[in-house]
């Protein structure tokens, strides 16, 4: 094993690196009996930090 197969990283550490650079998730959930689609479940969602690079949308929330 090389050095950096071991590396140990913390929960905290690996969500920081990904709000850092943001997360995109995407699914499909359909809930179907006998070929019918009774409920079906879009999700897209845009997780990021907000600094002063990157401004909140809403605006100044103070």
């Amino acid at each position: 094993m090389t050095v950096v197969e071991r590396r140990e990283v913390a929960l905290v550490d690996l969500l920081d690196r990904l709000l850092a650079g943001g997360v995109v998730v995407t699914g499909d959930v359909t809930l179907r009996i006998a070929d019918v689609d009774l409920v079906r479940i879009d999700l897209n969602a845009l997780i990021s930090s907000v600094n002063d690079t990157v401004p909140s949308p809403w605006g100044d929330a103070r």
